[in-house]
């Protein structure tokens, strides 16, 4: 199952895309600013009984649809309220929380790297899809990667944790844990709905349009060349909130 697909230029990390700092506020932060404020709603809505709460917490939704269109990300902000609502669980289960993508930087004994050309944004990528129930992460790696491009691969380490949304992959909410793989077997065949490419790369010879290089590249491939790599991540914004994208 393909993951999120990597939108907007993707040519790096979308820190001091504008803010309360800044000169603007910037898509990313107005985004961030809108599922923020959707999410406490829903949860609000998914654990309160109170008709008063009930109808401040839709009233968020309200602001937090009109936030979403001002981005440019939602055309229809009654219909983004609807289906927020629609999508409330009662208790626990109503619990907002990011959506998690598993991704694999897969390597081959020459020390390249299998890329996929999505289909829906026709940029290059290590082959990621969403976390699907009932599978450990390291499992998804090895699901995605043999459905993707037809390649076995075993899992070697976690190499990166990182917040999508903040980086420009996507605008839905989601942490991607990125694994580094060995592939094993198999034979490269793209999928034909979720991929329009499939190989394997060197460092100096990586195809074009590539999805955020300056975030994952050179960390990937020093993985690969065995060196000593601790897992990438996010760091906190100082502070957590107010900071800027």
């Amino acid at each position: 199952m393909t993951g999120p697909s990597p939108s907007g230029p993707a040519g790096g990390s979308a820190e001091g895309a504008g803010g309360p700092h800044g000169d603007a506020i910037g898509e990313l932060e107005l985004l961030r600013w809108s599922e923020a404020l959707a999410g406490i709603a829903r949860t609000g809505l998914g654990f309160t009984d109170s008709h008063y709460e009930r109808e401040r917490f839709e009233e968020v939704l309200a602001v937090a649809a009109d936030i979403a269109a001002a981005a440019g990300r939602c055309h229809d902000p009654a219909s983004q309220i609807t289906e927020w609502i629609a999508a409330v669980g009662k208790g626990v289960p109503g619990y907002v929380t990011p959506k998690v993508a598993v991704g694999a930087v897969v390597s081959d004994d020459d020390g390249r790297v299998l890329l996929i050309r999505r289909a829906d944004s026709g940029y290059w990528l290590y082959p990621t899809g969403w976390a699907d129930v009932g599978y450990s992460s390291s499992e998804i790696a090895v699901k995605e990667v043999a459905e993707e491009t037809g390649i076995d691969c075993e899992p070697v380490r976690l190499i990166a944790v990182l917040d999508s949304m903040r980086h420009g992959f996507t605008s839905v909410p989601t942490y991607s844990l990125v694994y580094h793989c060995r592939a094993v077997g198999g034979e490269l065949r793209a999928h034909p709905v979720e991929c329009t490419g499939v190989g394997f790369f060197s460092q100096d010879d990586l195809p074009s349009p590539l999805a955020g290089p300056d975030i994952w590249v050179e960390h990937a491939f020093s993985s690969v060349r065995g060196e000593a790599t601790a897992v990438l991540f996010d760091a906190p914004r100082e502070p957590l909130w107010r900071a800027g994208i």
